[in-house]
């Protein structure tokens, strides 16, 4: 996983230096305030299947087609009714003039991206991960592909225009990964019996992801409301050089999604000692990423253009962030993998309602650095949660299980 997105790295590192110069910031932040509004929706589209298909198909793996089936009939029906709410009304949530930029958003977000994740969400669940890193890997690829043949074509693009693009390309990537999955495992079954019963575990989950979504994206569609599309564009671009940095650590926790899976089922001790042995890992890894984000922040306005200047010192406030996301990104899955994703999603609802009260604050005025000073202390709260959420529930079951010993004893 860490070698396919190690490459994916180079990929979306060539990918946003091609975009930036394609769109510029006022056209780039004006692509972005809409796609990271579809795709804070877009994570009610699946309604969580991909995570309950990887929690119960790799305790039994014999359930693969029920659980398939579940996953295309629930996107693609969801992702339509996203699409056609959004269709009316658009307009009010981020201006006039974004609507095509936003419905185009809403079709590669809602539904192509939700179901390419959840193709390689099932080679993830059969701990398939090269293939899993393939599929990312061919993504990627195609859209550095896309941005490169419109600039040497084109040299200057409008949001829309890459819309369309992002459309086609999702598409592309979408049908290869639905195709490769059914022909690999088979064919799925559909038992709607079965998607009722799981409807509302699946509901939590994509609650759950819509927050972590939220927190991250919600600052980027505030400033387009506030029409700060130039400020948009350099926060964003710097935002999204920390979510690359990040790779690394994300490539770990989906590596080992499986295993906390595996390790919940014997209670929460077993997914927190596993979660204790990767931050050994992440954290380093999470310090190294913040050292080079601050020193090579320099760099990018020669790459992506001088129109990114402000980036440098948006990026130097932002570096922390890995340090913060790989604590709570461990730590999270450890409870989600115990099956007490509930007490995680506390945490992100918290980390969502300061987000957005700070940014209400703070955008106005600030502009880009409001929205950056929110991220800091939204990350940082949530690892401070889920770390306290965490240790707080082993010394509960630690307890509880030396009172059942002592009841044993005494019974004896």
């Amino acid at each position: 996983m860490v070698l396919g997105q190690g490459s994916g790295f180079l990929l979306q590192s060539a990918y946003f230096i091609l975009i930036a110069r394609l769109l510029g910031p006022y056209e780039y932040g004006l692509y972005a305030g809409a796609f990271a509004l579809t795709n804070i929706i877009g994570q009610y589209s699946s309604m969580g299947s991909g995570t309950v298909f990887l929690r119960y198909v790799s305790a039994d793996r014999q359930r693969y087609a029920v659980y398939w089936g579940n996953i295309l009939f629930t996107t693609t029906t969801v992702s339509v009714a996203i699409i056609a709410g959004l269709a009316l009304i658009s307009g009010h949530l981020i201006g006039a003039g974004s609507r095509p930029i936003l419905l185009l958003g809403a079709v590669a977000n809602c539904f192509c991206n939700q179901l390419t994740f959840a193709a390689a969400r099932v080679f993830q669940t059969f701990e398939q991960l090269r293939i899993t890193a393939f599929l990312n890997l061919a993504t990627n690829f195609a859209r550095t592909l896309a941005a490169a043949g419109m600039l040497v074509m084109l040299h200057h693009a409008s949001a829309y225009q890459w819309s369309i693009a992002t459309v086609m390309v999702s598409m592309a990537a979408t049908l290869a990964g639905v195709v490769t999955v059914t022909w690999r495992f088979g064919r799925p079954a559909f038992h709607l019996t079965q998607m009722k019963h799981d409807l509302p575990e699946g509901l939590g989950y994509s609650f759950a992801t819509s927050t972590s979504t939220a927190y991250n994206d919600i600052d980027k569609t505030m400033l387009s409301h506030y029409g700060m599309n130039v400020a948009n564009g350099i926060y964003t671009m710097a935002y999204r050089i920390v979510d690359v940095a990040t790779i690394p650590v994300v490539a770990i926790r989906e590596a080992a999604m499986p295993r906390f899976f595996k390790r919940g089922l014997i209670g929460i001790a077993g997914s927190a000692e596993l979660a204790a042995k990767l931050l050994k890992r992440t954290i380093p890894l999470g310090l190294l990423a913040m050292a080079a984000i601050f020193l090579t922040a320099p760099l990018v306005p020669h790459l992506v253009g001088q129109g990114f200047r402000e980036t440098v010192l948006a990026l130097r406030w932002l570096c922390i962030i890995p340090v913060f996301r790989s604590i709570h990104q461990m730590t999270g899955s450890a409870m989600t993998g115990s099956g007490l994703q509930k007490y995680r999603t506390v945490s992100q609802v918290l980390a969502v309602i300061l987000n957005v009260a700070l940014n209400l604050w703070l955008i106005p005025s600030h502009g880009w650095l409001g929205a950056a000073w929110s991220s800091l202390w939204t990350d940082g709260m949530l690892a401070v949660l889920n770390c306290s959420a965490l240790a707080l529930m082993c010394r509960f079951a630690a307890g509880i299980l030396v009172a059942g010993t002592q009841e044993g004893s005494r019974k004896l």
